[in-house]
């Protein structure tokens, strides 16, 4: 566990063996961290803090054992993303899902059952059943028909661990499914913190469908294709829409496009996509659109949802901080370790125990 620890942190940050070996503070040569990654050696305590001050890692994520492995990672990403940026986002994940682990093994939480199970499907037929899977899950989860408020609360309640920190520039998400030793599999997604709330929501959708659909068994349609087909008829049901801007139009106006974005909650290039696909618009008017008005919105997004309002202000998870917050006040933890878990500052937390009081004991008006 170690080894494969150390190994990624090497990679997050770059280096080769030499290259770690000449930061290290004591000094260690470069067959040392070899039989360190290979599992043949362990480091000294000295040794070990040197690691992960050279690394810019914490002793946790090196030594911890919640999770054993990270198995079918699945990333949303910019097709130009380096191994050392994958490197680092897996780093990240698993940084993260060490203390949320440990913080449901703090309060007893057992794993959750599996709310997938029978809704696992390794081919389609054809796109339009991509819908229909989409559709059954919603109906499955008595979901409705009305935008979802918040994917990272539903993904939450259905026992995905839901994470969100810093990514590099060209990743905006992950899932995987977190492999324990004697416990059960549990899924994980991680979304970054950079990127708006129109893509948070998509890539959310995209990695939910990863674990719906883990293959076509089609080979006409590619499996990212079909990710972001379900992402598109899970968060924009063909019926609603449909309903929204009515069926088979010539053409639609951009106030209207900008409209259902927001009713939905999804990037505009992914609004006008979606009317194709249900029939609301031709399919050569949404190409036209994409020559024209629309031609720049994959990169740049028309009037976004911004700031906390609408559904900015609930796609964050919660879940983890409560976690820590319910331990913290059942006395099972410490303030120091409560802001070891949470990455904030012991005065943060405390001002966060007392509230007011706080302020009144520290001199602060």
């Amino acid at each position: 566990m170690f080894g494969r620890r150390l190994r990624l942190a090497r990679k997050r940050a770059g280096l080769s063996m030499r290259a770690l070996a000449e930061r290290m503070d004591p000094k260690i040569t470069a067959q040392a961290i070899s039989k360190y990654e290979a599992g043949k050696m362990m480091p000294s305590s000295a040794v070990l803090v040197g690691l992960g001050q050279a690394l810019d890692v914490s002793l946790d994520f090196l030594m911890s054992s919640q999770v054993e492995v990270l198995d079918g990672l699945e990333f949303r990403k910019h097709s130009s993303t380096s191994a050392r940026d994958r490197a680092k986002a897996e780093a990240v994940l698993i940084d993260n899902l060490e203390r949320y682990l440990t913080i449901e093994e703090v309060l007893g939480i057992p794993p959750p059952r599996d709310r997938f199970e029978g809704r696992r499907y390794d081919s389609v037929a054809d796109v339009e059943e991509i819908d229909d899977r989409a559709d059954e899950l919603r109906n499955a989860w008595d979901l409705g028909l009305d935008p979802v408020p918040s994917l990272c609360a539903l993904l939450e309640e259905k026992g995905i661990m839901v994470v969100e920190d810093d990514l590099p520039e060209r990743i905006n998400g992950l899932a995987c499914q977190v492999v324990r030793e004697g416990k059960p599999i549990a899924d994980a997604v991680l979304v970054s913190s950079r990127t708006d709330v129109e893509r948070k929501r998509s890539t959310l959708a995209h990695e939910l469908a990863h674990r719906i659909i883990p293959s076509t068994g089609n080979p006409a349609i590619k499996l990212e294709a079909a990710m972001n087909r379900f992402a598109g008829a899970f968060l924009v049901p063909s019926q609603h829409l449909i309903g929204e801007a009515g069926e088979g139009r010539r053409r639609i106006t951009y106030h209207e496009i900008v409209r259902l974005k927001h009713m939905y909650g999804v990037s505009a290039a992914a609004m006008l996509v979606r009317l194709g696909q249900v029939g609301v618009l031709p399919r050569a008017a949404v190409q036209r659109a994409f020559r024209t008005f629309a031609r720049s919105w994959r990169k740049s997004e028309p009037e976004p949802i911004h700031g906390d309002r609408g559904f900015a202000a609930f796609e964050k998870p919660q879940r983890f901080k409560g976690l820590v917050w319910r331990a913290l006040g059942e006395e099972l933890i410490s303030p120091v370790r409560a802001a070891t878990l949470l990455n904030e500052s012991l005065d943060a937390v405390e001002q966060q125990i007392t509230g007011p009081a706080y302020r009144l004991r520290a001199g602060i008006t």
